[in-house]
């Protein structure tokens, strides 16, 4: 089949966008444009850029810079990371604009917005708007716990919520809390660090303490929820494959009047003894079709931490196919570990 004829198509980018905001200090997003369109030829000329190429690259390189310049005439600056997922996003041709993803601020605070960086992410913030029970699964550094608690922060400063309870099952404690020294709440804080951590990116850290004091904020084992009923409340359960069915049942059973929830959880990590099923594996199953009820996948396109960890999980799904479950050492019933996998 005979290829498509180049053609070359001429982008005048607003006066009111500075070149340098737009290309990047020393040409870097430039650069990251042309890595990602090799095929294609950019020239760059006072507020002009020349695209040549396949029909296909010019018109989606066109589509970019529409794209990049509305990110940037809302005051955001730009990034290469940023260039790159809204070239990810235009190629998978989805309704969502670019612009309208990295624009979306859910908080701010200290003068640091927080908004989702990707499609996916996007996606899992307006279904925990629109939905009152919602699963977020997926990978490590996919941001599902981060935006859960943005979320959560952002319920409780409007006001939609009285407060926020977030938990998350200390497996690895075990049954054996009674062996490590210290009160039961430095047994269990290691296990509720990452959700502190969170909080104080979003709070400012000298009011944590009051609020947690009053109530309004609470941080607890998920055992600290049998028999309760949450009213009022955006209620996030964190580390869900480690929960069992029965646990998973009865966290969701505390759901009370005019309060949301939020389970997150990834099914490739979990730490529950030999012969325990995951909760969160099954659950979907369940609950599939209830109204109400939503689940959010997100993947290793959606992990923003550093460009590796998306290839490592890639990697690691593909060993995991090629070798089964069967391949993975089980951890033994009631073992101690030092360490904690890093959400």
């Amino acid at each position: 089949m005979a290829q498509t004829s180049s053609i070359q198509h001429k982008i005048v980018v607003p006066s009111s966008v500075p070149m340098v905001s737009l290309l990047g200090s020393g040409d870097e997003f430039l650069q990251t444009i042309e890595k990602q369109f090799p095929a294609a030829d950019l020239h760059v000329r006072g507020n002009e850029i020349t695209v040549s190429g396949q029909p296909q690259d010019v018109a989606l390189v066109e589509r970019l810079v529409d794209e990049l310049v509305l990110v940037l005439r809302t005051g955001q600056p730009l990034t290469a990371d940023a260039v790159e997922r809204s070239i990810h996003m235009l190629r998978a041709e989805t309704s969502e604009r670019p612009a309208d993803v990295l624009t979306l601020d859910i908080l701010s605070n200290r003068g640091r917005a927080i908004r989702p960086k990707t499609l996916n992410q996007k996606r899992y913030v307006d279904i925990i708007d629109k939905h009152t029970v919602v699963f977020g699964i997926g990978p490590a550094g996919t941001g599902k716990t981060y935006l859960a608690v943005a979320k959560a922060v952002q319920a409780l400063q409007a006001k939609q919520v009285n407060r926020i309870i977030l938990t998350r099952p200390a497996v690895e404690a075990g049954e054996r809390l009674g062996f490590l020294p210290g009160t039961l709440y430095e047994k269990i804080d290691p296990y509720l660090r990452p959700l502190y951590d969170a909080l104080h990116d979003m709070i400012d850290p000298d009011s944590i303490p009051r609020l947690m004091a009053s109530g309004t904020i609470e941080v607890a084992p998920l055992a600290y929820m049998r028999g309760r009923t949450l009213n009022d409340a955006f209620i996030i359960l964190d580390e869900a494959q480690n929960t069992s069915p029965e646990q998973m049942k009865m966290f969701l059973t505390r759901l009370g009047f005019g309060s949301k929830v939020v389970v997150t959880g990834d099914v490739t990590q979990i730490d529950l003894p030999a012969g325990t099923r995951s909760g969160l594996k099954i659950v979907q199953e369940i609950l599939d079709g209830i109204e109400d009820v939503e689940f959010c996948h997100l993947t290793s396109h959606d992990v923003v931490r550093h460009k590796l960890v998306g290839r490592i999980v890639d990697a690691y799904n593909q060993w995991d196919a090629r070798n089964g479950d069967a391949a993975r050492p089980v951890r033994a019933a009631g073992r101690q570990s030092g360490r904690r996998r890093d959400r």
